[in-house]
């Protein structure tokens, strides 16, 4: 779960970038010295941003990694332990559905 919210924030930044880029190139044409600086500074923080955004993805891609060899490793040391724990949460799921 909180690999799938940091991917999500990981498309969400991406998405920006790519607007923030459009932006740019869509005030162009638009002439003024603030519209030019603020076009510049957005072209730079965009610049920017994308190793830093790379750089994260990967982390969160290692650490993914990471977790699922360490959640393997534990179900294949001790899986009655980690039967017993999926049985008492479905058995806790199963509960809380049949309550509603």
């Amino acid at each position: 779960m909180p690999n799938e919210a940091a991917q999500k924030l990981m498309n969400d930044m991406n998405t920006v970038l790519a607007d923030a880029e459009e932006l740019v190139n869509a005030t162009a044409g638009v002439a003024g010295e603030k519209v030019a600086a603020a076009r510049d500074r957005l072209r730079q923080a965009a610049a920017e941003m994308r190793p830093r955004l790379a750089r994260a993805q990967a982390l969160v891609g290692e650490k993914a990694r990471s977790a699922a060899y360490a959640a393997d490793g534990y179900v294949h040391e001790r899986p009655w332990t980690a039967i017993g724990v999926a049985a008492c949460v479905g058995a806790l799921i199963g509960m809380l559905v049949g309550r509603r």
